[in-house]
């Protein structure tokens, strides 16, 4: 599903107009990232945590040259969903599997 067909959806199910359902998810976004540069997590009930996780600097080996680099240090976006996600799509996976992975 792209941004457009997703706009789309989220008017007809909420009974808004596409221009507002689109400054809607706008607004959550720009709340968002607003919320992710103080380096704050977010835990939207039901759906999931977005976490702000520093990595630490660490050395790595370039395979092709043999070199070793070090990598600065950064900031990354995590997340993790809720358990109801989890099994949601746990569900769907496994649904008409049989054992060994067989699809029926």
């Amino acid at each position: 599903m792209n941004n457009k067909e997703f706009i789309t959806e989220l008017a007809a199910r909420a009974g808004y107009t596409n221009q507002q359902a689109q400054r809607l998810l706008t607004t959550t976004t720009t709340l968002m990232s607003e919320c992710f540069a103080e380096g704050d997590s977010l835990n939207v009930s039901d759906f999931g945590t977005f976490e702000v996780k520093k990595r630490n600097e660490r050395i790595i080996f370039n395979p092709a040259t043999g070199k070793r680099m070090l990598v600065p240090p950064k900031l990354t976006l995590t997340f993790k969903p809720a358990t109801a996600w989890k099994e949601k799509v746990w569900e769907k996976e496994n649904t008409g599997r049989r054992e060994g992975g067989e699809t029926v």
